[in-house]
């Protein structure tokens, strides 16, 4: 089969990955106020049982999302970027997700770390600059967080090409084939790495689903500033679909993303999905959003809340007690004491360790350079600066 026979079974009647439409609406199935609505092409086939479980997991992660930020204005963190307002688009996603897929993160996904199996206090570390990221990436299928704008874009196709060269997707064993899940921000679509990862998943069919959290602002400049077209509608112009979902509706989230990894490990090539949701706060703790932004604006998201929508469906329909909602805060409280004594027992890192994290076997420039920095640091050692 052809990768262009390919690209036409992708939009194929009766296919939610169909040519996208101008005036598409989010795609929602749990609305501000609670209430359950269907969609044509997707459906959330969980029960409600899930829907409780999605609840605590959205709840403990703004509370890990404010303990951090609370950690930073305390000092023993040197920066934290808050996700409060996109818990629903991480939870969701984590939920679609099988073991064998592997994300690849920004640096803003702490829910997501978390349900990978993640220690937190390995996130909280790394921010902490005790290290440049500990955890191991293939016993979580979770790569490390980057730093430089939309790279792990690059990262995630090269590695979902990858899958597909050694038949690990596309074989039609759909217990068996896997696929990528690549995180990045609206910001990050107007990066060169981001749009050359899109070239080359289209070229090759890579098994890779996009997912850009549209938080309407980037670092300071709002999204329609740097894009005069919705953003899930830039996938049409690479030759793969796009769609747009509610991101602070986790049920959409959790059933468009099934829908769209199923659609990379079965071969069909890349979708792309833009969460359009809202950075309730800051870009980091090093910014100050009211230098940029009116906060009038902010006040109709604050009703679109992920969290509260949740919670109105479970009391509406009677599903939970007060009982129910007591024990995660008490969860939420004990999680909190953990990361606050934790993070306060995580070991200073030495100056010598980042001759050691650079190159897996070294370089003679390298070993240079830490035989000159250990002569400098021996000096600092003597009394008086003396030297050995």
């Amino acid at each position: 089969m052809t990768t262009s026979q390919q690209l036409d079974l992708s939009r194929t009647e009766g296919s939610p990955w169909r040519a996208p439409d101008e005036h598409m609406e989010p795609v929602q199935l749990l609305t501000p106020d609670g209430d359950r609505v269907t969609h044509p092409d997707f459906e959330f086939d969980l029960d409600d049982e899930a829907i409780k479980t999605f609840y605590r997991q959205l709840t403990i992660t703004r509370r890990v999302d404010f303990e951090a930020t609370a950690m930073q204005r305390h000092g023993e963190l040197g920066i934290w970027v808050p996700l409060t307002g996109q818990e629903a688009a991480q939870i969701g996603s984590a939920a679609a997700l099988e073991k064998r897929d592997f994300v690849f993160p920004t640096y803003r996904e702490h829910g997501l770390a978390w349900l990978r199996g993640v220690d937190l206090l390995k996130v909280l570390s790394l921010y902490r600059g005790a290290d440049q990221g500990s955890w191991d990436p293939e016993e979580h299928n979770f790569a490390l967080y980057p730093v430089v704008i939309g790279s792990q874009v690059l990262h995630a196709v090269g590695y979902g090409m990858g899958m597909r060269y050694a038949g690990e997707s596309g074989t039609g064993d759909l217990d068996q084939d896997r696929a990528v899940l690549a995180f990045f921000g609206d910001g990050a679509t107007s990066q060169g790495d981001v749009n050359e990862g899109f070239v080359f998943a289209a070229s090759y069919q890579a098994p890779v689903v996009f997912f850009c959290q549209n938080n309407q602002w980037a670092i300071s400049e709002p999204t329609e500033r740097q894009a005069r077209v919705p953003l899930y509608r830039r996938a049409d112009g690479f030759g793969f679909p796009g769609v747009r979902v509610d991101g602070n509706d986790v049920l959409a989230c959790y059933a468009v993303v099934r829908s769209a990894l199923q659609h990379a490990r079965s071969g069909l090539g890349p979708v792309f999905i833009e969460s359009y949701t809202y950075r309730m706060g800051a870009h980091t703790t090093t910014d100050d959003p009211t230098r940029y932004r009116d906060e009038a604006e902010v006040e109709p998201w604050k009703r679109k809340d992920p969290i509260l929508r949740v919670k109105a469906y479970l009391t509406k329909n009677k599903l939970v007690d007060d009982d129910f909602f007591a024990e995660i805060e008490a969860e939420c409280d004990a999680i909190g004491e953990h990361l606050r004594e934790g993070c306060k027992l995580l070991p200073d890192p030495l100056p010598r360790d980042v001759f050691d994290w650079v190159y897996a076997d070294g370089s003679p420039e390298l070993v240079a350079q830490r035989r000159d920095y250990d002569r400098y640091v021996d000096t600092l050692d003597q009394p008086e600066g003396g030297r050995a």
